[in-house]
This record gives C-alpha cells, structure tokens and sequence, in this order.
C-alpha cells in the first residue's frame, strides 16, 4: 500500500522521497549535497580571507588603528552567543533522533534566539560604526575617537579629510590623524560580518520552518536529515565567526 505521496511503506516514513531506496539512502544523499554546499561557501568566503591578509600584509598600520574602534565586549558576546547556539543546535539532531520532540523544539527555540541576539548585537555596532563615520567604501572621516572623544566633523586644512581636529579638556586642539586609506579596512569589515550576517539570518529562516515542523511532528528517528544538514550549515556559520572575531578584533 501507499500512501497519498505515492511512497510505499517500506519507507518508513511519509516524507521520504520515492526516488530513493529507503531512509539511509535519502539521508546520505542529502549529506552528500550538504557538504558540497559547504566546501563552495568555504570557497566563497576564502577569497575574502584572502584579501584581508593581503591587505593586512601590506597595511599593518590601518589595522593597527582602525580596529580601535570595533567594540570588544560586543564582539565576544557575539561569540559566545553562536558557540552556545552550535551546542543547542547538535543537541537538536540528537533530540531528532531519539524523536525527543520537546527537546527538539526547546533546542530549536535557542538556536533561533541565540541568531537573533547575535543580528541585534551586530545591528547596534553597525550603529556605532555609521554614527562614528565608518561607511561602507567611504572615506574614513571619524567624527569620534577611538576613545569616545568628538571629533570636528570638518578636516583639519590641507589634510584632505585624513585629519580631524578635537577639543582637549584645556581648550587646546587636539589632531586626531588615521592612517591612509583606513577605509579599506571598515570596507572589509563591512563586506564580511555583513556576509556572514546575512548567512546568519539565512540560518534564522531555515530554523524556523525546522521549528514549525518539529511542532508539528514531522521528525522521527528514520527522519531527521533537515535538522542535521541545518545544524552543519549552522556550525560553518559559527566557525567562521570565530575566525572573523579575532582577526578585526584581537589582533
């Protein structure tokens, strides 16, 4: 007998496809198709890698400079943020495979929460960077410090915007001066936190209709391959975080 898919009850389980033997085969393929999916967007991502050390190796000093300032503390909440989210996320799949359904959708629930603070963080140190003057492919003219100190929002004369100028407590002013072509570096950060933020809230929309379809029941333990290929999606996500962290960060 069939069911209304048209898949015969040797399957096990009406979500799997018709054209594979049985469950294992389905899950294989699709492990198969997720990992080929990761190596291109390593690929993707290491060209950008790529760029920073090159540009790194040649201009240690805007990095040196301009990473003054990206805000530590935020950076490391973020991180410890996707870490927790990696580790609710495999506990997903195990839930999944031992149709723990309550725990796979509280699982589900914090993967989903743990994304959302990690855009939130990143949405008010954009903020900063924007309020600051640190635009996407724009000249870098701060209106700030990297101490907090308010900068004149006209460059000093002759300086041809490199130089801005700031009142010291005493009434003296004070010559703020960033290195040439510091916005290659805030170009750079905005392309790959901007990238990888983009993957996260990809990630957000995958978990939510995992969500919505372990709510509903769908996963059994013949079953469970959507929860496991999102989860390696997701701790690519991580790991690529943890290398952005340090390299615009720490060092």
């Amino acid at each position: 007998m069939s069911d209304h898919h048209g898949h015969g009850d040797h399957h096990g389980s009406r979500f799997i496809q018709h054209h594979f033997d049985d469950a294992q085969h389905q899950f294989d393929s699709g492990k198969l198709g997720i990992w080929l999916f990761l190596v291109q967007e390593i690929l993707f991502f290491s060209a950008l890698f790529v760029a920073y050390i090159v540009y790194r190796t040649q201009h240690p000093e805007i990095y040196e400079y301009a990473s003054q300032y990206l805000n530590t503390n935020l950076g490391a909440l973020n991180t410890i943020v996707l870490i927790g989210s990696s580790f609710t996320a495999a506990y997903a799949v195990r839930a999944a495979q031992l149709q723990q359904r309550t725990a796979l959708i509280a699982c589900l629930t914090i993967t989903l929460l743990c994304a959302c603070t990690f855009l939130v963080v990143k949405y008010f140190e954009y903020s900063h960077k924007i309020h600051v003057g640190t635009l996407y492919g724009k000249k870098f003219q701060p209106t700030e410090a990297p101490d907090g100190t308010k900068l004149s929002p006209d460059p000093v004369p002759g300086a041809a915007g490199d130089v801005a100028a700031a009142d010291s407590p005493d009434g003296a002013a004070v010559v703020e001066k960033a290195p040439p072509h510091t916005n290659m570096f805030f170009t750079l950060y905005f392309a790959m936190t901007g990238l990888h933020g983009i993957h996260v809230l990809a990630g957000i929309i995958v978990f939510m209709w995992l969500l919505i379809r372990a709510i509903k029941g769908h996963f059994t333990p013949d079953y469970y391959g959507p929860v496991d290929f999102a989860a390696l999606y997701w701790h690519l996500v991580d790991l690529i975080w943890i290398f952005l962290f340090p390299l615009f960060y720490l060092i």
